[in-house]
C-alpha cells in the first residue's frame, strides 16, 4: 500500500491545465509579437486582429520580449506542482492545508516564483530602463489577456460538447449530480405507491430515515448511515468532517510518524536457545519471576504455530507478566486490554462510529493496532486479559477467521466510508490491516465467573497452563534485555523449519499416528488439518529453541484432544482412557508423555 500518495488524479488535471494554458500563453507571444523574430508568423494573424479590435497597441517585442513571457509561462507550471505539492504534502501528514502556516508557505512560493521569472526575465534584457520594463510588461498582459479570452471560449466549447455527448449516451437514464438522484427523472405512475416510497429509500416496511427494514435489529437505514446486527454504526452518505476530528487518535498518530514507516530495529545476533534461556535468566534474575524452560519454550516456538496464545490456569502463577515481560525483553511494545463482561462484538475491540458526534470512537486496541503498522519491525503483543469473562467466539470472531488468510488479506472493516471523505493514511477504504508484528494473548481463569472456551478458539490456539507455582531458582548469570525485530524472529523461525533434523520424519509420524488413530476410533476425536499444521511448525521450532521431539508432542496431544474429553462420561471411557494410556506407555515409553498420561488421570478420577 502506497501511504505517501503526494499527487492525486485532479491534481494532475489542475497541472495539465495550467499547463496548457502555458502553452497557449507563449503561442499568444508570438502572434502578438511584430518584431523580425516573428517574422514567420504572419502578422494579419487573427489573434493579432482581435488585438487590435481590443485597442491593444503592435508590439515589437522580439526575442527578449518573447523570452519574458515563456519564463512566466515556465515558472507558473512551476508554482502550480509546488503548492499542490505542498498542500499534498500536508494533508498526508495530517496538518490543516488551511492552516495560517501553509498559507504563509504557499504564499511565499507564489512571491518566489513571481520574482523568479520576473526578475530574470528583466535582467537577461540587453538594456534595462524604464521604456524597455514598461513595453515588456505591456506585452506580457496584452498576451495574457488574449489567451485568457481564448482560454474561457475554448473552455465553455469543449464543455458543451463533452456535455452533449455523455447525457446523449445516458438520455434514458436518471440524472444524477454528485451521486444524488433527482426524483423528476424517476419515472413514476400516479397510484404506484411503491415507487415513490423507494424514491425516498423506503422499503419492506421500513420508515425513511431510520425505519427496520423487515426485522427490528438486523438492519436500520438512515439519514446518516446503517446499523448493522452487531451494532456498528456504519456511515454511508452523511458528510464527515476532516479525519481529524473524525479519528482524532489515528490521525495523530499519521503526524507523528509523517507517513513513514519506522526504522527497522538492529537486532542483536542471538538464537532460539539464546533467546529462550536468555528470556528466563532475565524473568528470573530481574523480575523475580519463575518459569519453567519448556513453558518459556512453548511460549517462543507457539509464536510460529498461531497468532492466538491461550494462556490458562491459576491467579497469580505469571499468565500476563509473560507476554508483558517478554516485549520488555526484546524491545517491543506490549498493549494491556482487560476484557468486560458486556462485550458481545468487535465494536468493544475495534470502536464504533459514533452517530450524533460524527466521530469514531476509537479504542486504545484500535490506536495500538493502526500505530503496529508504522512500526513494522516491532514486536507487538495485545493481552486480552481474562478473555473468557466474555464470549471470545463473539468478540474475536473477525480475528479467528481472518487470521486464517494469508497475510496480505489480514484486513478489517472499520466503518463504510462515505463520498468524498479521506480516512486516516493507513485506513485505506475504511480498511485496517493487521501487521504481521502483531501477536494476541489471551488469558483465561477457570472458574465459574467465566465462560468455556470454544472448540474453535482452541483449535486456533497454542495454549499452555499455568497449573503450578514454580519454585524460585538462582539464575547462573544475569540477563539484560536484547534487540530483537520481528524478521529477525521470522529468520529464527524459518531457520528452524528448513532444519531437516528438527523435522517429523515419516517413523515419528507413524507412531504418533497410533495414538491418534486410538483416539478417533474410540472417541470420535480426530486431528484435523489446522492441528496437525500447527504440529509441523511446532515441533521444528520447539527443538530448535532447545526442546524435545517427545515433549512437544506430549503437549499437543494433552492440550489439542484430551481436552475435549472434559464432561464426557459415557461407562466406556474409563476403560478406553486405561488403554490409551498403555498404549503411550508402549509407544514412547514410560513417564516420557507426561502431561498426557497426567491428564488421563486427571480424566480417570473424575469418572
Amino acid at each position: 500500500m502506497n501511504s505517501k500518495q503526494y499527487f492525486t488524479r485532479k491534481n494532475f488535471i489542475t497541472i495539465s491545465l495550467v499547463g496548457m494554458f502555458a502553452i497557449l500563453l507563449v503561442f499568444m507571444a508570438l502572434c502578438l509579437d511584430y518584431s523580425d523574430f516573428s517574422s514567420f508568423v504572419d502578422t494579419d494573424n487573427m489573434f493579432a486582429l482581435i488585438a487590435l479590435g481590443l485597442n491593444f497597441s503592435p508590439i515589437m517585442a522580439g526575442v527578449y520580449g518573447v523570452a519574458f513571457v515563456g519564463l512566466i509561462a515556465i515558472y507558473s507550471i512551476i508554482c502550480t506542482v509546488a503548492i499542490i505539492y505542498e498542500m499534498r504534502l500536508a494533508y498526508v501528514n495530517g496538518i490543516k492545508r488551511t492552516s495560517g502556516k501553509m498559507i504563509a508557505i504557499y504564499s511565499a512560493t507564489l512571491l518566489i516564483c513571481i520574482a523568479l521569472s520576473f526578475g530574470i526575465g528583466l535582467i537577461v534584457q540587453p538594456k534595462i530602463d524604464s521604456e524597455n520594463v514598461i513595453r515588456h510588461l505591456k506585452f506580457f498582459a496584452q498576451c495574457f489577456t488574449i489567451t485568457a479570452v481564448i482560454y474561457v471560449v475554448l473552455a465553455i466549447a469543449i464543455g458543451m460538447v463533452v456535455m452533449f455527448i455523455l447525457n446523449f449516451k445516458k438520455v434514458n437514464k436518471p440524472f444524477e449530480f454528485f451521486g444524488n438522484k433527482e426524483l423528476n427523472d424517476v419515472l413514476v405512475d400516479d397510484d404506484s405507491e411503491v415507487a415513490i416510497s423507494e424514491s425516498f429509500g423506503v422499503q419492506d416496511g421500513g420508515v425513511a430515515g431510520g425505519g427496520v427494514n423487515g426485522k427490528f435489529g438486523e438492519r436500520a437505514e438512515g439519514e446518516n448511515g446503517v446499523v448493522t446486527a452487531s451494532g456498528a454504526t456504519v456511515a454511508t452518505s452523511v458528510e464527515l468532517e476532516d479525519r481529524e476530528k473524525v479519528f482524532p487518535s489515528l490521525s495523530a498518530i499519521d503526524v507523528r510518524y509523517e507517513g513513514y514507516d519506522a526504522e527497522k530495529i538492529a537486532s542483536d545476533d542471538v538464537t532460539l536457545p539464546q533467546l529462550c534461556e536468555g528470556f528466563r535468566d532475565y524473568l528470573a534474575s530481574q523480575e523475580k519471576l519463575y518459569y519453567d524452560i519448556d513453558t518459556i519454550r512453548v511460549f517462543v516456538s507457539g509464536l510460529n504455530a498461531s497468532r492466538l496464545l491461550l494462556l490458562e490456569g491459576l491467579s497469580g502463577t505469571g499468565k500476563s507478566s509473560l507476554p508483558r515481560y517478554f516485549c520488555k525483553y526484546v524491545g517491543g511494545k506490549y498493549t494491556f486490554v482487560s476484557v468486560q463482561a458486556t462485550w458481545r462484538d468487535r465494536t468493544s475491540l475495534l470502536g464504533y462510529f459514533n452517530d450524533f458526534s460524527k466521530t469514531y470512537a476509537e479504542t486504545d486496541f484500535l490506536t495500538a493496532l493502526y500505530e503496529a503498522g508504522y512500526d513494522g519491525d516491532r514486536i507487538n503483543m495485545f493481552v486480552l486479559d481474562e478473555l473468557n469473562i466474555s464470549r471470545v467466539e463473539y468478540y474475536f470472531a473477525d480475528f479467528l477467521s481472518v487470521l486464517e488468510y494469508p497475510e496480505d488479506e489480514w484486513k478489517l472493516r472499520i466503518m463504510q466510508l462515505p463520498t468524498g471523505f479521506v480516512p486516516p493514511v493507513r485506513l485505506e477504504e475504511g480498511l485496517i490491516q493487521i501487521p504481521a508484528n502483531s501477536y494476541f494473548v489471551g488469558t483465561a481463569n477457570k472458574d465459574d465467573s467465566t465462560f468455556s472456551i470454544a472448540d474453535k478458539v482452541y483449535d486456533r490456539a497454542i495454549t499452555i497452563d499455568f497449573d503450578n507455582i514454580n519454585m524460585p531458582f538462582v539464575p547462573e548469570k544475569d540477563s539484560l534485555p536484547i534487540k530483537l525485530g520481528k524478521e529477525k524472529l521470522q529468520q529464527l523461525f524459518a531457520s528452524a523449519q528448513q532444519n531437516a533434523e528438527y523435522a517429523l520424519t515419516n517413523e515419528d509420524l507413524e507412531q504418533f499416528r497410533k495414538i491418534t488413530d486410538f483416539i478417533y476410533n474410540e472417541f470420535d476425536i480426530a486431528f484435523g488439518n489446522r492441528v496437525m499444521n500447527q504440529i509441523s511448525v511446532l515441533v521444528p521450532t520447539f527443538m530448535a529453541c532447545g526442546g524435545s521431539k517427545e515433549n512437544i508432542l506430549d503437549f499437543m496431544l494433552s492440550h489439542k484432544v484430551l481436552t475435549k474429553l472434559e464432561g464426557r462420561f459415557e461407562d466406556y471411557i474409563k476403560t478406553k482412557l486405561k488403554q490409551l494410556n498403555a498404549l503411550i506407555a508402549k509407544t514412547y515409553g514410560e513417564k516420557v508423555f507426561v502431561k498426557s498420561e497426567k491428564a488421563i488421570s486427571e480424566l480417570i478420577r473424575k469418572l
